[in-house]
């Protein structure tokens, strides 16, 4: 018998990025599907891609229905997996996909969430210096924002290294699935293609803290992160253009040694060979960032452009791999680097 998993918040993008992923996996037995509002219908009414799971019926996501299982994917709105997880069993592994257990000061959580901090868990994210060794020993994992994979993932090099300047900018452009299923107007097609627009402008976004906490913890002193997200007339990917004031002594050789150094032979992190940059076309449907890194010699700034698809390595993918560590599984199971084109 398989890996016995459940999957709450099934009718959602996240939950759909994760059944996508865990039907093709081969340790993996999906056996419970949950939903809120959508309980009681078949999940192929809100994500017909999925076939093999078409006639399969949607529960109502409570605790109970999600006892017994052996890992718990949870991709719930903002808020509501704390109380959930808390009637889940210590043995069970629980994979949060939303944001209730990413941040780990309550001050940060209470400012942008405006609700009562539930906890820290174990971040996710596996190529952080030393987070395999805590997924291993976990059976609580948060995974993280979709934004903050992709930047993290561009800069914790840099400021591991002792490079760059704590002070970061970024301008990343996401897809309309970023902000989730529930409609909204300026997510209609006829607002959305055709044009690309700002908001959550002047740090007040609510992924700006995770960032902050990513790369201060790497850097070994507080980083400052300003943080514009544009929204993009597609459905998947996020192109992150990242940039920190580089110390003295940064060479465009030097920096991309670094990075070199940093992303040799990890599976999902691919630093681009010179004069190629990452678009976003080329990462749909796989598990992989892809970097590159410039040394813009006349500002004396580290420029890092990472490209992610934001369904699946900026959250479902992200959040199989985790639990393939938790579980004691090759890292790179039922995930591929392969994206899908045009």
């Amino acid at each position: 018998m398989g890996i016995r998993a459940a999957v709450a918040g099934a009718s959602g993008y996240a939950g759909g990025e994760i059944l996508r992923i865990l039907a093709g996996h081969p340790e993996f037995e999906i056996e419970t599907v949950t939903a809120g509002g959508n309980a009681g219908t078949e999940l192929g009414a809100h994500q017909p891609h999925l076939r093999s799971l078409a006639d399969r019926v949607l529960a109502e996501t409570t605790p109970e229905t999600l006892a017994g299982h052996d890992v718990v994917f949870l991709g719930l709105p903002h808020g509501q997996s704390g109380p959930l997880a808390e009637r889940l069993g210590d043995d069970v592994l629980v994979v949060d996909c939303g944001a209730d257990f990413r941040l780990a000061g309550a001050d940060d959580w209470t400012r942008f969430y405006g609700t009562p901090h539930a906890g820290t868990w174990p971040y996710g994210l596996p190529e952080l210096p030393g987070q395999r060794e805590i997924l291993r020993e976990t059976r609580r994992i948060a995974v993280p924002g979709c934004y903050p994979t992709s930047v993290t993932l561009a800069l914790f090099p840099a400021f591991a290294a002792g490079i760059a300047e704590p002070d970061v900018v970024v301008v990343a452009a996401s897809g309309t699935s970023g902000a989730g299923r529930a409609p909204k107007p300026n997510l209609l097609g006829s607002e959305v293609m055709g044009s690309v627009s700002a908001y959550g402008v002047g740090g007040v976004h609510r992924h700006t803290p995770e960032m902050i906490q990513n790369l201060s913890a790497v850097a070994g002193e507080p980083v400052t992160v300003s943080f514009t997200p544009t929204l993009a007339p597609m459905s998947r990917g996020i192109l992150a253009t990242c940039t920190a004031k580089a110390r003295p002594g940064v060479t465009a050789a030097s920096l991309r040694a670094v990075y070199t150094d940093a992303y040799a032979g990890e599976p999902f992190v691919e630093l681009l060979p010179e004069g190629q940059w990452p678009a976003t076309a080329m990462t749909l449907g796989a598990n992989t960032a892809l970097v590159q890194v410039a040394h813009d010699e006349a500002a004396g700034r580290i420029v890092v452009v990472a490209a992610i698809d934001n369904l699946t390595k900026g959250t479902g993918g992200g959040a199989v791999q985790s639990a393939n560590i938790a579980l004691g599984l090759p890292e790179q199971l039922g995930l591929t680097t392969i994206g899908v084109s045009p």
